[in-house]
């Protein structure tokens, strides 16, 4: 089978992940986070950060800390946080957001191979100002943001609605061999049950972990993955 004449024997489309694999802002995560439940008594350590909230998306987090804090976690309340939240990590984004070396040239050099899309926990307007940040944001076709999602990962809604989007240019076989790049064990499971390949990249979880999660191959960077990897990669998976 070919994609515009060209043969696959590459992945024909790419579906990164943002936090923790295109930009590192897991600390501006946080410390907004922190600024938002402060008023409430809520204090986050990082280690419970790292251990409990780096999956989800805003509500999804801010539900879970309200719950364990024994406090009201109605969907209302779980919202104005969500909204709380919003100008406290862009104010933080845009003096300290910073990308993760050869984030950018991977996005460039794959959009040349086929469509490049984002799959994210993040909001929309986080998603778009990061973008715009790496200098990449003309070649991104698609943006599924938190705000776009019923659950967040693991749940693999956010990957089916990927799928669905690359279905407008692309057959059934070359969007279910759309390559996932992800972080977190709980991106990483839901791309696998979304049936996709994924490459895991050691930004937030160490190795070993990545290893044991089920992704097709983990690198310690996302500078690392070359080309000699991804054809590697898919003649591993695809022949």
């Amino acid at each position: 089978m070919t994609r515009l004449g060209v043969p696959l024997r590459v992945f024909p489309a790419t579906l990164f992940d943002f936090n923790g694999v295109l930009v590192d802002d897991e600390h501006v995560h946080l410390e907004a986070f922190r600024d938002a439940v402060r008023p409430l008594g809520i204090n986050i350590s990082d280690q419970e950060y790292w251990d409990e909230y780096l999956g989800f998306d805003d509500v999804g987090a801010f539900t879970a800390l309200l719950r364990k804090a024994g406090l009201d976690a109605s969907l209302p309340r779980v919202l104005d946080l969500v909204e709380a939240k919003r100008p406290l990590y862009m104010a933080r984004a845009e003096t300290s957001l910073k990308a993760f070396p050869g984030a950018a040239t991977l996005v460039r050099r794959q959009a040349l191979r086929g469509p490049v899309g984002i799959i994210s926990g993040a909001l929309r307007d986080e998603i778009e100002f990061g973008l715009v940040q790496l200098g990449v944001a003309d070649v991104v076709r698609h943006i599924t943001s938190a705000e776009d999602t019923a659950a967040s990962k693991p749940d693999p809604e956010g990957y089916r609605l990927g799928i669905e989007w690359l279905l407008e240019s692309l057959s059934l076989e070359q969007a279910q061999r759309a390559l996932v790049i992800e972080d977190s064990l709980d991106g990483i499971a839901a791309a696998k049950a979304a049936g996709l390949p994924v490459i895991a990249v050691a930004h937030s979880y160490g190795r070993a972990e990545l290893e044991s999660s089920g992704a097709d191959m983990v690198v310690a960077t996302i500078g690392q993955i070359d080309d000699r990897k991804l054809t590697q990669l898919y003649q591993e998976l695809y022949g």
